[in-house]
């Protein structure tokens, strides 16, 4: 069976910085696209950023030139670093990842528990 199990979450202050870590495990042939979701109290949840395998990158607007997305192929690991934190970036975020399991079969769509992230003074 395939994991996602995400760590670095916690409560900062306005203005300060965390990174977010995402590893994948199991048996797992390769992982194309990796992301980053969110999920704030009574909203929707939301894309935060995404890279695929050829780290093409791309960002929701209220993060960018905030937030950086990288992943470690040899890990299967996804990164998020996350500065400039606001209190509108309090949620629990979620890694995904389009995982194949074998060489013969498409991608399928992961999630991790999910993380909680609080910004506040």
């Amino acid at each position: 069976q395939v994991q996602l199990v995400e760590s670095g979450g916690g409560l900062v202050q306005p203005g300060g910085s965390l990174r977010l870590t995402c590893a994948a495990s199991g048996s797992i042939f390769s992982i194309s696209a990796m992301g980053w979701y969110r999920q704030a109290p009574g909203k929707e949840r939301e894309l935060v950023a995404t890279i695929t395998s050829g780290e093409r990158r791309s960002y929701a607007d209220s993060v960018k030139d905030r937030f950086t997305i990288s992943r470690d192929n040899a890990k299967n690991t996804v990164y998020l670093q996350m500065n400039t934190l606001k209190p509108e970036d309090t949620a629990v975020y979620y890694c995904n990842a389009a995982i194949r399991l074998r060489s013969y079969l498409g991608p399928q769509n992961y999630w991790g528990q999910g993380t909680q992230v609080t910004v506040s003074s």
